[in-house]
């Protein structure tokens, strides 16, 4: 491909990323049912029909921003996983698992996809950001335990609690995301989410 032709595909993509990332702050803002696609234009700095010849309809529009986004969340939560090694500190990475479940982002994203399973069930399969997560943590955990440091005979079954003691208390104290949990607040529930766990699951080794 020419160097203008290169030029010209990644200025598409490039449009085509800002108009899904101004759907996503339209849809998160006024709803599914209220947005449309005029505001989304004018949110995204380009004609409405410019938009159509990105994406055909609203219903289009909706899906591929949240799968977008729910992209962007997995892959933030897989450099978390990434910094986990077999013998790593867990208390950091519950740490960074509730900062990323607390982002602005992050609500905004679970309470769309929740609040629009009736009409579009097949998102969870390409938009529940969370259960890729819990995959890629039982992928670490299934490690650690090779490595001796866990004792996590199911680690998909690990992974689903781990991540239920972090964030069940933070949705209990920020009122599923409708008010802000202080930092502090934050790692204490990290704190006690890790204790709890290796308390079932630590072998006595380096975990922390």
């Amino acid at each position: 491909m020419s160097r203008a032709g290169t030029e010209a595909t990644r200025g598409r993509i490039d449009k085509r990323r800002s108009i899904l990332d101004a759907a996503f702050t339209v849809f998160a803002r006024e709803g599914y049912a209220q947005a449309c696609v005029k505001t989304i234009a004018a949110e995204a700095g380009v004609a409405k029909p410019t938009v159509y010849n990105h994406l055909n309809d609203k219903a289009t529009l909706f899906q591929q921003a949240i799968t977008a986004a729910a992209d962007s969340a997995h892959a933030a939560g897989a450099a978390v996983m990434a910094q986990l090694s077999d013998t790593g500190d867990l208390h950091d990475t519950a740490i960074h698992l509730l900062r990323l479940h607390a982002t602005p982002e992050s609500i905004a994203l679970r309470r769309l996809l929740y609040s629009e399973l009736p009409r579009y069930p097949e998102l969870l399969d390409t938009a529940d950001y969370t259960n890729r997560i819990q995959h890629s943590l039982a992928d670490r955990f299934a490690r650690m335990s090779l490595s001796g440091h866990l004792r996590a005979e199911e680690p998909d079954l690990a992974a689903e609690q781990f991540l239920a003691l972090l964030t069940g208390p933070w949705d209990t104290r920020s009122r599923l995301g409708t008010r802000t949990v202080p930092d502090i607040q934050t790692r204490e529930i990290a704190k006690a989410a890790v204790a709890t766990f290796l308390t079932a699951y630590g072998t006595g080794h380096s975990l922390k």
